[in-house]
């Protein structure tokens, strides 16, 4: 039941993430962009099946490398959203067709890597793929954040006189 709940948890949030990306909202860089994904990883390692048991070492190998790759291709995400300054100076966000390119690039990624632990016999549970999930959004969070805050803050009108 634990790998149906993490299915559906991975649904909802890769729902939520994407539907949110190409609409223009205002960004918070005081928001706390990483307790979703601090609580997505804490699920994950909570869970009993993250490592398959048979094939410890590749199972770890497999993880670390989908872990690195999934942090590669958040940072790709994140600096693929196009991010401005209003005339008040509040920093907006909205994704791009380069962020359209970035999932597709991520989904065909994810799959090889399922598809290569599979040739190699190892059992990925849902758990794997939540943990993953929990770095792509921190990473993403990190690049998008740390650019927000980068962004040259609009100089205040000054009145000769």
């Amino acid at each position: 039941m634990t790998g149906l709940v993490n299915i559906l948890a991975i649904l909802a949030v890769t729902a939520l993430v994407v539907s949110r990306q190409f609409q223009a909202r205002k960004l918070n860089t005081d928001r706390r962009f990483w307790l979703l994904p601090l609580i997505l990883a804490a699920v994950a390692l909570h869970g009993p099946s993250l490592i398959d048991p048979k094939h410890q070492a590749a199972a770890i190998a497999l993880l670390v490398v989908s872990a690195l790759v999934v942090m590669a291709m958040g940072s790709v995400w994140g600096w693929t959203v196009r991010l401005w300054r209003d005339s008040e100076g509040s920093v907006w966000a909205k994704g791009t067709k380069a962020t359209v390119a970035a999932w597709t690039g991520l989904i065909v990624v994810r799959i090889g890597l399922y598809g290569l632990g599979t040739g190699l016999h190892i059992h990925q549970s849902s758990n794997a793929l939540l943990l993953t999930l929990g770095v792509l959004l921190l990473t993403r969070g990190v690049v998008v954040n740390w650019r927000a805050r980068s962004l040259d803050a609009p100089q205040p009108l000054t009145v000769a006189g």
